[in-house]
C-alpha cells in the first residue's frame, strides 16, 4: 500500500473537523490545504474529495451500517472518516478502486496509537472491499419513492426530505434533492473596467435568469486558475452565485443612492451595491460578529468599495440613522437553498432552528 496524496490526507482532515468538531468545511480546507502545501490540481482534488464525501455523508452512513452491522456513530471517529472518505470515492468519484480502498486503509491506520486503530483499519478494508462489490444494486434498490428512501439515495436528513416531500410534492422534492448534490456553478462578479482572465465567459442560456446590469462570469473548462485566483486577489473578480447577485439587483439601487444592508458579511452583496450607487452613493454595512465584519471590510479595501461603511453591531439594535432610499435585509436564513455550494450545510441544521429562524427574520423585517 502506498502513502496517502496530500490531497486525501487533507480531505481526511476536512471530514474529522467537519463532523468531530462542527468546522465549516470551506475553512477546515483552506487550513488543511496550506498545512499540506496544496495548490493547483492537488487542491482541486482535495476539495472535491472533501466536499463530496461531507456532502454524501448520509449515503455513505447507511452504505456502512448495513455492510458492518455496525450503528456508524459507535464507530471511532477516525475509522469512520476513512469509510466515508472511501465510499464516497468508491461510489461517486473517477478512479482506481484498489487505490480508493487501499489509501483508506491507511488513512485509517494513523498514528498507530497503542494498535488500535492499526487494528480497527481491518474493518475499513473489509467494509470498502464490500462495498466495491455490492454497494451499487445496494443503493439501486432502496429507490426514492419515499421521503426516508430519498433521504438515503440523495443523502439528506430526513427532516429535509420530508419537508420538501410535505411542501413540494414528490416530483419536485426528488429533483431538488438531486440539484443540491450537482457542482454549483462556479461565478464571478467582473469588477468595473476590469478585464476577465482566460476562460471566463457569460453564463449559458438560461442559467442566471433575470440578471441585467451585472457582469457574472462562469468558469469554463479551459480556466487559467492561477490568473482567477491573482485577480480575486487583486479585487477585480469577486466570487458571487447567481442566487446572490439576484437579490442584490432586486434591491434596485440607482447612482448616488444612500443603501442600508444589513446581515451584510461578507460583503459580496454590500460591494455589489457598491458598484450599483457609485461615487456619489453610500452603503451602509452592518455586521454582528467582529471577525466576519473584519472580513467584509477586507473585501470592500480589496475591491476598492471606498463608498461602503462598515459598522459593527446587531442590526436589532443598532442605530444606523435614517433617510435611506434602499434597505437589503439579507436576514439568517437555514440555507437549504444553497446545499449544492455549502456541502455541510445540510448538517449543521435541524428542524428545531425553523421556528427561532422565522422569528428573528420578522424581527430584522
Amino acid at each position: 500500500m502506498s502513502a496517502p496524496t496530500p490531497a486525501r490526507r487533507a480531505a481526511y482532515e476536512v471530514l474529522r473537523r467537519v463532523f468531530e468538531h462542527g468546522a465549516w468545511a470551506d475553512r477546515a480546507l483552506r487550513s488543511a490545504a496550506e498545512r499540506f502545501g496544496l495548490e493547483g490540481r492537488e487542491r482541486a482534488q482535495a476539495q472535491s474529495l472533501a466536499y463530496g464525501s461531507v456532502q454524501r455523508r448520509g449515503t455513505s452512513d447507511w452504505l456502512v451500517a448495513e455492510l458492518s452491522k455496525r450503528d456508524p456513530e459507535r464507530i471511532d471517529p477516525p475509522l469512520l472518516a476513512a469509510l466515508r472518505l472511501g465510499v464516497y470515492e468508491l461510489l461517486f468519484a473517477e478512479g482506481a478502486e484498489h487505490a480508493a480502498v487501499d489509501q483508506a486503509v491507511e488513512l485509517a491506520k494513523g498514528g498507530r496509537d497503542g494498535g488500535r486503530r492499526h487494528r480497527g483499519a481491518g474493518l475499513v478494508n473489509a467494509v470498502l472491499r464490500r462495498a466495491a462489490r455490492e454497494a451499487p444494486a445496494m443503493l439501486e434498490a432502496v429507490g426514492d419513492a419515499t421521503p426516508r428512501e430519498a433521504a438515503i439515495r440523495h443523502s439528506m436528513p430526513a427532516w429535509i426530505a420530508e419537508l420538501w416531500f410535505a411542501e413540494r410534492g414528490a416530483e419536485a422534492a426528488r429533483a431538488m434533492m438531486a440539484a443540491a448534490n450537482e457542482p454549483p456553478l462556479r461565478t464571478y462578479r467582473l469588477a468595473p473596467g476590469a478585464k476577465p482572465p482566460a476562460g471566463l465567459e457569460p453564463p449559458g442560456a438560461g442559467r442566471c435568469p433575470g440578471l441585467v446590469g451585472v457582469a457574472l462570469l462562469e468558469a469554463g473548462p479551459d480556466a487559467d486558475w492561477p490568473a482567477i485566483e491573482a485577480a480575486v486577489a487583486a479585487g477585480r473578480l469577486v466570487p458571487q452565485s447567481p442566487g446572490s447577485a439576484l437579490a442584490a439587483a432586486a434591491v434596485g439601487a440607482s447612482p448616488g443612492d444612500r443603501v442600508l444592508d444589513l446581515c451584510a458579511a461578507p460583503g459580496i452583496k454590500s460591494t455589489q451595491l457598491a458598484e450599483a450607487v457609485g461615487a456619489e452613493g453610500s452603503v451602509t454595512a452592518i455586521e454582528r460578529d467582529p471577525g466576519r465584519a473584519a472580513a467584509l471590510r477586507e473585501l470592500c479595501d480589496r475591491a476598492g468599495a471606498g463608498n461602503v461603511t462598515v459598522l459593527e453591531g446587531d442590526a436589532l439594535r443598532l442605530d444606523a440613522g435614517a433617510g435611506y432610499d434602499r434597505v437589503l435585509v439579507d436576514a439568517p436564513c437555514t440555507g437549504l437553498g444553497t446545499l449544492a455550494a455549502r456541502p455541510d450545510a445540510r448538517w449543521h441544521r435541524s428542524s428545531e432552528d425553523l421556528p427561532e429562524l422565522t422569528r428573528l427574520q420578522r424581527e430584522l423585517l
